[in-house]
């Protein structure tokens, strides 16, 4: 049985799991170094994580951008249509691509896939910057939201492929961690533009200053090599090897381990492409394309790894919290805080500051068992806040608006709401909590689950789930 670190998605020590998904199991005949990862290794993994940086930012900037466009617009205050077109048209182009990318993934590598995102970011950042309608926002918008899609997919891979599987857990979170450290940093600078900027000019210094952290990552990228598993797959093992060498910190000297390593890779690869070979009677028939998905969907462990990744990024964001994320200042004005950007910028953090004790757990208690005891707190937090806004005595509809199009509360309904305003407060931020420690971090840890002929394809397909949940509930929550 493997270690709790080297378990899959959904499995802990008790678990059978992995046994039936992988009969033959990963690594389990390399003996990895003991102690912590390599400095290499961390270098590799903060330097993939600013994609994840990008990918909060991109999703806590629009909150406080929706509440500062006033008329800066096609002339006029936004509409909830408006918002919700300009917000969601991120996901359904996160959509498009995400699946694209794990085929240029497995083509071209996974560290081509990463600067291609970065290359949509600045242009997108820049296209946001210089809109002057609505449709050139949706546009800049739609950009961005490719680029997040290809980001959203393959930064989670390459990282899991470099990481030792006794880290792999922490090493992945650590990039959901820059998902929320984008969010905090978003909220912040959101905050600052909004109180003490030009409104008409503070929201382009927003959304304009996504495209510094791509450029960044565009230089790393010359000195960041790609993974040992698609080096092996393609052929070029003796790359693989001076990766591996880095990534675990051995002396030049020390070659058994390294080439125990790689041929680790290669039985893996040769097994499976055997396996594929019987099933489609030989190899003869057919593409590698065609081939690669008919083991993942005719292949039984290989649909359900598939079925349990698609549920799991679904789950994440049919909850809602994306929405919050996007709509939060328009909430917490609705609501009458004063500065919704600064109370937006509580949720954010909790979101960050739980995701560090995720980080830290994740590897100690198993992905399973951090899923099994945040959910409960998600669906209280939930309830909590739903008895909340039901106490919530709203304006009418023809109650004149904000700037950002919001309904402003009058102060009579303001005091006798305040109360449930505080409930709604405390239960989003109990909500978000549990949310960062188990269904925020668990699902992007989807390759774990897939055998590697058909990683790329898998993931892509569980993250395309993502975006499409994504999509329809930016698209739906605030016209509802």
């Amino acid at each position: 049985m493997a270690s709790p670190a080297e378990a899959p998605l959904l499995s802990h020590q008790e678990d059978e799991l992995e046994d039936e998904l992988h009969p033959d199991g990963e690594n389990t005949t390399v003996e990895w170094p003991a102690g912590r990862p390599s400095i290499f290794i961390w270098l590799l993994t903060l330097s993939a994580c600013i994609s994840g940086l990008l990918f909060g930012y991109d999703t806590g900037v629009i909150s406080a951008t929706l509440v500062s466009i006033g008329t800066s617009l096609s002339e006029r205050v936004l509409t909830s249509l408006d918002k919700s077109l300009i917000t969601s048209c991120t996901a359904l182009f996160a959509l498009v691509l995400s699946p694209i990318s794990s085929v240029l993934a497995d083509y071209f590598g996974r560290k081509p896939v990463i600067l291609l995102s970065d290359l949509l970011f600045v242009f997108g950042a820049v296209v946001q910057a210089m809109s002057t309608t609505v449709s050139g926002m949706v546009f800049g918008r739609s950009i961005v939201g490719a680029a997040v899609g290809a980001a959203s997919f393959v930064t989670p891979l390459y990282i899991a492929e470099l990481a030792p599987p006794a880290y792999r857990g922490m090493l992945v979170t650590m990039n959901v961690l820059s998902i929320t450290a984008g969010q905090v940093v978003a909220y912040v600078i959101g905050w600052i533009f909004s109180e003490y900027s030009d409104p008409s000019t503070g929201w382009r210094w927003m959304v304009g200053l996504g495209a510094l952290p791509a450029a960044l990552q565009c230089l790393l990228l010359l000195f960041m090599p790609d993974t040992p598993r698609w080096l092996v797959k393609v052929g070029k093992s003796a790359d693989a090897r001076l990766v591996i060498e880095k990534t675990l910190g051995c002396d030049p000297s020390s070659r058994r381990l390294i080439d125990s390593v790689v041929k680790d890779i290669e039985m893996e690869l040769r097994e499976e492409q055997g396996n594929m070979a019987l099933a489609n009677n030989g190899g003869k028939n057919g593409n590698t394309w065609l081939k690669g998905w008919n083991e993942l969907l005719n292949v039984p462990k290989n649909r359900r790894a598939l079925v349990i990744a698609c549920l799991l990024q679904g789950l994440q964001q049919l909850c809602g919290f994306n929405s919050l994320m996007y709509f939060s200042a328009t909430i917490f004005t609705m609501l009458g805080f004063s500065v919704p950007t600064l109370t937006s910028l509580t949720v954010a953090a909790t979101n960050f500051v739980f995701t560090v004790f995720a980080l830290l757990l994740i590897d100690r208690i198993g992905r399973r068992r951090i899923l099994l005891y945040s959910l409960p707190f998600m669906v209280i937090g939930l309830l909590l806040s739903a008895f909340g806004f039901s106490l919530i005595k709203l304006p009418p509809d023809d109650t004149t608006t904000d700037g950002g199009g919001a309904p402003v509360v009058t102060d009579a309904a303001s005091i006798s709401s305040r109360g449930a305003a505080v409930i709604i407060l405390v239960s989003i931020m109990m909500y978000v909590a549990a949310y960062a420690l188990g269904l925020g971090n668990v699902p992007w840890m989807q390759s774990e689950l897939f055998p590697l002929n058909v990683r790329s394809l898998g993931s892509g397909l569980a993250t395309s789930t993502n975006w499409l949940a994504n999509f329809i509930v930016g698209l739906t929550f605030l016209p509802l």
